[in-house]
């Protein structure tokens, strides 16, 4: 069965009628979508959107191109005339194109006053009566020749007056200032060039469309400085497709003297108050505890963060961590998305460039014709003037004896056969000019004239002279107005890069391990003051480490399991708590049981396992290492005899064993043979008699003997020897038959 399309009900004059919702769709909301893509968001191949170029075009009229600047209230009111979208909104447009302001890398208004700033989401601009402005040099270039019929004009709103549909930009200002907007549907975002660099580069590619604009465009340029990360591939691919990732990142400077960074350039897509309160957030978390504090000092000098940093803090490694946590780095993300002619179209560097070359040429094509038209003009007045130069006494007689004022033209034209307009234009000169000498040097242009209308005839035919007139026009622009690049470029291979613990706070704690499983980590600056370490009544401390918060520990169960952790992730304990319980830290079951816990930074060294059937296995710490981050390990060690010790050493070290408390050796690990697999069964140490068992085992120095080489055995396995009576007594070994 079809399915039924969807309706909406409309209601008129009392009545109900059903209307598809695709026609609702279609009627009422597209109209609105392109009004947003063509008429808001989308900048035009001119660099700019509607707003824009109404304000700008609008201060052009006003004369302050060249004149005094004016209150921007005044320029927001005469907007109005073109842009009738309210003055906050047509305010907050001048306010961003303003030099001032500092959003874009060639600003447009000249400006004077608090226009707020591009690096501050706080820093308001102020209200329009309290700020000036006029428009800046670079706007010559931008309004070259428009009275020239360069760009086509329409109405405005009310058709009290005429707009430019395009602005004449004389350079590619598309890609010269940054340009975002999001439409219904799609979203456009262009970074900013370097004007020189963009105009050294776009006559290069006029001349020679094939180059690689990799080599002559080095990368993009943005007024809030700091540096670029370069990366050849993914600037071809903006370069080629127009989308892709920028990578920036704030600059800084060390005082030595005061202790403290200054971060005085940021990226583009950030602000100094989100940097700010993240770095806050990040410090009150614990994550950062090398800051002490951290204030913002901008002033009229420019963006300032100052960060003082404790001592013996690495600077240059704080602000790689700085990098990687806040938005001291950050990307532009860019989608060339411009309008050509009404259509949005998605187009890389190499086409924008084609597109604006097409647009610039038919510019000047207009402006030729408009200027040889012009001297062709003027050049058939001359030819007018030429004719009465043959008899000026004739021509003096001719409007003397004329009787009635409107003959005058008429009779000219019959007395030298000339055609209307050069009869009014004799008619309209002043008597002094009618003189021979006056007569000849007018009509000596003619020779000029007609040389220059040629020449000019001759570039309106020739596309080489029009794009060798633009590649001209743009080193003038480049060297009248081209400045420094603000943007640093570093090379991704010159990136330090710093490892996971780099990023890991390193200070020294100490580690307490409880029987009841309770675990502590506790910083050594707050060991020093703190009191008795706090444990359940019926519980004591049965293990004590030291380390450093870079760590990893093995927590050893008595299921055979092992649990891996990073001392990072446990949270800092005090002496007066109890700590954190493993068996929820660590996910263990309900009857397992942590019996020894060890911690490695580089997994070297290795444990022992001694077992009560005599057996004892030397595992390498390296088979506990894995790659992935994995918590949980089975079979950590033999489970085929219950194990009596166990422990982590970095070097071979003597053991004592005893046998039912009667019987002891004393061995060296170096006799157990090194084994990779953690599960291994081990090699016979002790040659045990029916019923007997290794009931202890314990490092050869807390056994307490005159003579500890009676016991020590040079070869496994080994029956041991008679625990001597007064070594008992010493030890506390109870007294026990042999069996």
């Amino acid at each position: 069965m079809a399915r039924k399309k969807k309706t909406v009900i409309e209601r008129k004059d009392n009545f109900i009628q059903e209307q598809p919702i695709t026609q609702t769709l279609e009627q009422n909301y597209m109209p609105y979508a392109m009004s947003v893509i063509v008429s808001r968001a989308i900048p035009e191949i001119d660099g700019f959107k509607p707003s824009h170029r109404k304000l700008l075009y609008t201060m052009y009229h006003m004369g302050l191109l060249r004149g005094e600047r004016t209150k921007s209230t005044n320029v927001v009111g005469q907007t109005m005339k073109l842009n009738p979208h309210g003055d906050a909104a047509i305010y907050e447009t001048l306010v961003r194109l303003t030099e001032g302001n500092g959003a874009l890398l060639t600003p447009f208004v000249d400006s004077k006053g608090n226009f707020g700033k591009q690096y501050s989401r706080d820093m308001a601009y102020a209200a329009s009566r309290y700020t000036e402005v006029k428009l800046a040099p670079i706007c010559q270039e931008v309004f070259a020749d428009i009275d020239k019929n360069t760009v086509e004009f329409v109405d405005n709103y009310d058709g009290s007056m005429q707009e430019p549909v395009l602005l004449p930009t004389t350079f590619p200002n598309i890609l010269a200032n940054p340009n975002i907007g999001i439409a219904v549907g799609m979203a456009s975002s262009i970074c900013s060039f370097n004007l020189a660099e963009l105009c050294e580069a776009t006559a290069a590619y006029i001349k020679d469309n094939s180059i690689d604009l990799c080599d002559v465009l080095p990368a993009p340029d943005f007024s809030t400085g700091g540096q670029l990360i370069y990366n050849r591939s993914s600037l071809e691919q903006i370069y080629r497709t127009g989308r892709g990732s920028l990578k920036l990142r704030a600059k800084y400077r060390y005082d030595k003297d005061a202790n403290c960074i200054e971060i005085y350039e940021i990226p583009y897509t950030t602000n100094l108050e989100v940097i700010i309160d993240k770095i806050i957030a990040l410090v009150k978390g614990g994550k950062i505890r090398d800051i002490s504090d951290i204030r913002d000092e901008t002033d009229l000098n420019g963006l300032k963060i100052t960060i003082d940093i404790k001592k013996g803090t690495n600077p240059d490694l704080l602000m790689h961590k700085l990098y990687a946590m806040t938005p001291l780095s950050d990307s532009f993300s860019c989608n060339f998305n411009v309008l050509i002619q009404g259509k949005p179209m998605t187009l890389g560097v190499g086409g924008i460039l084609q597109h604006w070359t097409e647009f610039r040429m038919e510019s000047i094509r207009k402006q030729l014709a408009f200027d040889i038209q012009k001297k062709q003009e003027k050049y058939h007045l001359l030819q007018g003037l030429a004719e009465i130069l043959l008899d000026i006494d004739k021509a003096i007689s001719i409007i003397r004896h004329t009787e009635l004022e409107s003959m005058v033209v008429p009779n000219l034209m019959e007395g030298f056969s000339i055609d209307e307009v050069q009869a009014d234009y004799i008619a309209e000169m002043k008597l002094r000019n009618i003189n021979k000498e006056y007569i000849l040097k007018r009509t000596q242009e003619m020779k000029t004239l007609e040389n220059e209308i040629a020449d000019l005839k001759a570039t309106l035919e020739s596309n080489t002279k029009i794009k060798n007139l633009i590649c001209r026009q743009l080193k003038a622009v480049a060297k009248k107005y081209g400045k420094p690049r603000l943007t640093e470029i570093i090379q991704e291979e010159e990136i330090v890069t710093p490892t996971k613990d780099d990023f890991i706070e390193d200070y020294g704690v100490r580690l307490f391990l409880t029987e009841q499983n309770y675990f502590k980590k506790i910083p050594l600056i707050s060991l020093r003051s703190a009191g008795e370490q706090k444990v359940k009544d019926d519980d004591y401390i049965m293990q004590e480490l030291e380390s450093t918060n870079r760590g990893e520990m093995l927590f050893f169960s008595n299921q055979f399991n092992v649990y891996k952790m990073k001392l990072s992730d446990i949270p800092d304990s005090k002496a007066s708590s109890m700590g954190e319980y493993l068996q929820n830290l660590l996910g263990m079951d309900a009857e397992e049981k942590i019996l020894y816990m060890t911690v490695t930074q580089d997994y070297n060294g290795f444990m022992v396992f001694f077992f009560e059937n005599g057996k004892g296995a030397k595992v390498q710490l390296s088979a506990y290492a894995t790659k992935a981050n994995r918590r949980k390990l089975v079979n950590a060690y033999s489970a085929r005899s219950p194990l009596v010790y166990m422990e982590k050493l970095d070097a071979d070290a003597d053991f004592l064993l005893m046998r039912n408390h009667d019987k002891a050796t004393l061995l060296n690990t170096e006799l157990i043979p090194a084994n990779a697999s953690k599960s291994a069964s081990g090699v016979q140490l002790y040659t045990l008699k029916k019923n007997s068992s290794i009931t202890k085992v314990c490092p050869a120095a807390e056994f307490q003997t005159d003579n500890p080489e009676y016991y020590r055995t040079r070869k496994i396995p080994t029956t041991g020897h008679f625990i001597q009576e007064k070594d008992k007594t010493s030890n506390d070994v109870p007294g026990q038959m042999e069996l």
